[in-house]
């Protein structure tokens, strides 16, 4: 399928630490995983997965939809690159309904630090840079009622009684962590959430794997329910 063997060298060029690179390489074993299930599951439909999201692609959505709206970006070049890309079913049209856009983020090395006999860091920025892309994807679900996004934390900055997680909890429009938010509260575009996984322990491929097949899936049903099922037939 399009996009899959890219998938599969997701990262392996970027010069990263190896605590991320490993852990971003489960997160693109989970997304393999879940388009090979649901290739599986729904053989009349077609999926594409991109590395990247133009932001003149979010800014094109926009204007379609909303042509009242002004909108602006500065490079046709310029994008978000989620961690785990963002996958797509395609109507017979050939248009992309994004149904997972997923994201993996660690940040913490004190205990690994106290083990080495170092004094603390302050606590990193890993969620900083992502409340970027958030705002970012949020806006591109504009015309849409529920937001695919999921973001994996772990790291000891997201430990129980650490004050980071309510930096995740204000990235989460005040959602609960731990909790999936795929359709808007409340039928409300301004509680657009996304599901955000934060914890101190390490998220293996197989429970990222299980939770993105789960947004992916329930998002396909609302494609389904909306443009109806045909829209999105192959055969």
């Amino acid at each position: 399928m399009a996009g899959k063997e890219k998938l599969r060298e997701l990262r392996t060029k970027t010069v990263i630490n190896f605590t991320s690179k490993r852990q971003e390489t489960e997160l693109s074993k989970a997304v393999i995983r879940v388009i090979e299930t649901l290739e599986s599951r729904y053989p009349n439909l077609h999926f594409e997965h991109e590395n990247m999201i133009r932001l003149s692609s979010v800014t094109e959505r926009i204007n379609r939809s909303f042509p009242e709206v002004d909108t602006w970006h500065y490079f046709q070049t310029s994008s978000m690159k989620p961690d785990g890309g963002c996958l797509y079913i395609v109507d017979a049209d050939g248009k992309q309904y994004p149904i997972l856009i997923s994201e993996k983020k660690n940040q913490g090395t004190n205990k690994l630090r106290a083990k080495e006999g170092k004094p603390k860091q302050s606590r990193g920025n890993a969620i900083e840079r992502l409340g970027k892309n958030v705002i970012g994807l949020k806006a591109m679900f504009s015309d849409e009622s529920i937001f695919p996004f999921v973001c994996f934390g772990d790291g000891c900055d997201f430990e129980e009684g650490s004050s980071t997680l309510d930096r995740v909890v204000t990235m989460a429009a005040f959602g609960e962590l731990n909790k999936v938010y795929l359709h808007d509260v409340a039928g409300l575009p301004q509680f657009k959430r996304g599901t955000f996984y934060f914890r101190d322990e390490e998220w293996s491929a197989d429970e990222m794997y299980e939770r993105c097949l789960d947004i992916a899936n329930r998002s396909i049903q609302y494609y389904f329910s909306k443009y109806e099922e045909n829209r999105f037939s192959h055969e």
